[in-house]
Formats: C-alpha cells, sequence, structure tokens
C-alpha cells in the first residue's frame, strides 16, 4: 500500500507572511493541529498549534507575529509513492506525526498523519507510535 491510498488529500496553506492568528483560525477551520506552509508553489515550513503556543505565546509574541517566525522550516516529507510501512518507520524515527507529502516533482499533494495511518491502513502503527511518543528527538521544543 503506498502513501496516496491513505493519505489526507484536502490540504489548506498557509503564507510566511499570514500572521498566526490567521493561521490559528485556519487550523480552526479545516479542524487541524498544523498547516504546512507555502510561497511560490514550494513547501517552505509547517506551522504546528504548538509552535503557537511555545514558540510566540510563551515568548510574549503577539497574534500579529508572521508565520515565518515561529514555524518549523526544516520540512520533513515523504513522497505519494512510497510504500506506507517504510513511511511510518520514518516518522517514528524522525518523531513527527504528520507529514507533507510530495509527488517526484516536489508538489505538494497531500498529508499523511498518524490518523490516516490507523484509520485507512491496515498495517501496523504501533512503530510510529512508539517512536513519536518517546519523549526529545530533533523536534523537541525544549531544545530551542
Amino acid at each position: 500500500m503506498n502513501v496516496s491510498d491513505v493519505m489526507t488529500r484536502d490540504v489548506q496553506v498557509a503564507t510566511p507572511e499570514q500572521s498566526i492568528r490567521e493561521a490559528a483560525l485556519l487550523m480552526v477551520k479545516i479542524d487541524a493541529g498544523t498547516v504546512p506552509v507555502g510561497q511560490d508553489n514550494r513547501l517552505v515550513g509547517m506551522l504546528t498549534d504548538r509552535d503557537i503556543t511555545v514558540r510566540a505565546v510563551a515568548k510574549g509574541l503577539g497574534p500579529d507575529t508572521p508565520v515565518r517566525e515561529v514555524m518549523s522550516a526544516d520540512v520533513k516529507y515523504c513522497y505519494e509513492d512510497q510504500a506506507v510501512e517504510e513511511v511510518a518507520r520514518n516518522m517514528a524515527d524522525i518523531q513527527v506525526r504528520r507529514l507533507p507529502v510530495v509527488n517526484r516533482d516536489k508538489r505538494l499533494v497531500g498529508i499523511l498523519s498518524l490518523g490516516d495511518l490507523a484509520v485507512r491502513s491496515n498495517c501496523a502503527t504501533d512503530e510510529a507510535l512508539r517512536g513519536v511518543s518517546t519523549p526529545g528527538g530533533e523536534h523537541s521544543q525544549s531544545k530551542r
């Protein structure tokens, strides 16, 4: 089974210039805790509700702060034609709950979440969940 078989296809994108308030409202609208950040048809970052909380609110930044100031610019992604099992292992290794999905031209075509794996995949999600849930890792907010 490939990522394209289980990913969420309807992806909303924030821009680096948008305020974190606008991005948060987009998250509310789409009922998601993360949005990809794009500029000039390129994926340039990811913004999570945790980024807003830890990198903005906890540091006293206001709601008009641009997304670029708090987003994660080091974007991990997967390809739509990759095997789900391979990507699930990678999610565990790099400790992320969601990955943007791109085609081989590097155009954003979807998002893959642990929820997608659990609901739409017949592969075991145990390894991915265990890896992602281990404290610490590259994306730990305490490292900033």
